[in-house]
C-alpha cells in the first residue's frame, strides 16, 4: 500500500489531499485545507502551516509528498514570492518527517488527471471527483487541487515501483 499526500500551497489556504492504494488503484482518500488569517503576520501564518503539516505528516506517514511547482505571473510577482515561502515550509516539514517531496508543474497535473493541460478549476474538480467517485463537490478548490496533485504523484510513484 502506497500513500501520497498532495499539497496545493497558498498563504490564505493550503489544500491537502491524501490518496492511498496499490497498483495504480486508489483504495482510500481524504482531503482538507489549512487556513490562515490575513490579520496575522506572514511569519505567524507560515508557522501555522508548518506546524499543521508537521503534525499531519507524523500521523499520516506518507511515502511521498507532491507539491505544485510554483510559478509567478508577470502581473503579480509578489504572489510567486509568497508561494515560494509556503513551499519552503512544506519542504522543511516533509524533510523533518523523513518524506521525499516532488514538485510537479500544474499543467502536467491537469493533463494527467483531466486529460487537458489547460483545464480550469471546475474541470479539475470534476475530474478528481469522477476519478474518486466522490458523490459531491470537493471544496475548497485548494483541496480538490491537492487531491489532483496526490493522484498525479500516486500514478507516477506506483509506476516507478
Amino acid at each position: 500500500m502506497k500513500k501520497v499526500v498532495g499539497i496545493d500551497p497558498g498563504l490564505a489556504g493550503t489544500g491537502v489531499g491524501v490518496v492511498s492504494g496499490l497498483d495504480l488503484k486508489v483504495s482510500a482518500y481524504s482531503f482538507g485545507a489549512i487556513s490562515t488569517s490575513a490579520q496575522d503576520t506572514t511569519a505567524c501564518r507560515l508557522n501555522h502551516i508548518f506546524s499543521q503539516l508537521t503534525d499531519f505528516f507524523k500521523t499520516q506517514k506518507p511515502d511521498l509528498v507532491v507539491v505544485e511547482d510554483i510559478y509567478s505571473l508577470e502581473k503579480y510577482p509578489g504572489s510567486g514570492i509568497i508561494l515560494g515561502k509556503v513551499v519552503g515550509v512544506i519542504q522543511v516539514a516533509a524533510h523533518r518527517a523523513g518524506v521525499n517531496v516532488e514538485e510537479i508543474p500544474v499543467r502536467e497535473v491537469k493533463k494527467i488527471v483531466s486529460g487537458n493541460g489547460s483545464a480550469d478549476k471546475h474541470q479539475m474538480e470534476r475530474a478528481v471527483r469522477n476519478y474518486l467517485n466522490h458523490p459531491e463537490a470537493i471544496r475548497p478548490f485548494h483541496a480538490s487541487d491537492a487531491l489532483g496533485l496526490a493522484l498525479a504523484g500516486f500514478f507516477r510513484y506506483c509506476k516507478i515501483l
